[in-house]
């Protein structure tokens, strides 16, 4: 695997683990389920304008603007994700919190990776050998070590709910998964819209005010960048590395926050950073070094996606096209069996008879 097929996973990552400092900045003045719920709508909002910004473009370039819309056939895994992530998941968060210590809470957030790697292997049976399995092991290691404080791990009332928080993002990353061959733009944009718009309900209905101008539009340009931005790279990278390697790289989202902070709030890092930063540093490394190759079987599948006429793509249009641009349509593949390296992106979600 090259660094290049990792960087949406990356970029995802960094763009959330800056939110989180940027949400500490904003806490104080918005109450924590509104202030989820104005995120969550920044991603929505900001995602939307910029793909009426891109069909607009494609319009006056004479080019038809892309059909923006989710098969019927998918549309229940995508709301599964919205009700798990967008919905279930930050409410169990935020009254996790009410009872948990900073320290714990952040230690148990940690947690999100492993049983998103669990699901993905055991029930969506997305290969994994030794090396990505040690992989996950040291940045989930890293990730632990990076939140611990003496003292700062005991149990909690509201541990459990802060786990329950974490199985529903588990849930959300793999049915995400079952939709990211759409476009990465509008299914983040649907998320955030819809969860966005319950949480911040929610929070309202409980008698909670609305903050000042300046700080509600800071929220929803905080919630643009490491909500919704960070959410269509993560859509990207399922896309094309499948949902453990990519839980493994947004696993170090921690990581980049706290540099941030340290940038933000000048103090000396402590061993426990460096020693943190070496371990998902060592996860990476192994993640990237991988190579799986063996021969494999595609069955016959249709489906839309934006690509180029590489060896899984080999058909006809019945519309003008240069034969160089990337390009989005209805297409379908024939039965293949070959040989090369690659991962369970969505050209190869075959089951694998033994580890490889």
């Amino acid at each position: 695997m090259s660094i290049r097929t990792a960087t949406p996973a990356l970029a995802a990552a960094l763009l959330f683990g800056a939110s989180t400092p940027m949400a500490k900045l904003l806490i104080g003045d918005v109450a924590p389920l509104l202030l989820a719920g104005l995120l969550y709508l920044g991603s929505g909002l900001g995602l939307c304008l910029l793909l009426a910004l891109r069909q607009l473009k494609r319009k006056d370039s004479e080019r038809a603007p892309e059909a923006l819309h989710i098969p019927q056939a998918e549309i229940p895994w995508l709301l599964g994700a919205i009700i798990f992530g967008g919905v279930i998941g930050p409410a169990l968060l935020m009254l996790g919190l009410a009872q948990t210590s900073g320290a714990s809470a952040s230690l148990l957030l940690n947690v999100e990776g492993v049983p998103t790697a669990l699901i993905a292997w055991w029930v969506f049976k997305e290969n994994a050998d030794r090396q990505i399995v040690l992989g996950m092991v040291a940045i989930v290691l890293g990730g632990l070590l990076l939140s611990w404080e003496p003292g700062g791990a005991a149990f909690a009332p509201g541990a459990l709910l802060i786990v329950g928080a974490c199985l529903c993002w588990a849930v959300d990353n793999n049915l995400t998964r079952k939709v990211s061959a759409n476009d990465a733009m509008l299914v983040a944009g649907l998320k955030g819209l819809l969860a966005g718009v319950s949480n911040t309900a929610l929070a309202l209905m409980g008698g909670t005010a609305l903050p000042s101008m300046t700080t509600l539009s800071a929220s929803l340009v905080v919630g643009f960048l490491g909500y919704g931005l960070s959410l269509t790279l993560f859509v990207v990278a399922l896309r094309t590395l499948g949902t453990a390697r990519t839980g493994a790289y947004f696993s170090v989202a921690p990581l980049f926050g706290v540099a941030i902070s340290l940038v933000l709030w000048p103090t000396m890092p402590s061993p426990l950073f460096w020693m943190a930063a070496a371990l998902m540093a060592l996860g990476i490394w192994l993640h990237i070094r991988e190579r799986h190759e063996h021969e494999h079987s595609h069955e016959p599948l249709e489906h839309s996606h934006r690509h180029s006429h590489d060896e899984h793509h080999q058909h006809t249009h019945t519309f003008d096209w240069d034969a160089t641009k990337p390009h989005t349509h209805v297409h379908r593949h024939e039965a293949l069996t070959h040989k090369h390296p690659h991962y369970p992106d969505i050209h190869h979600r075959h089951r694998h008879a033994h580890p490889h």
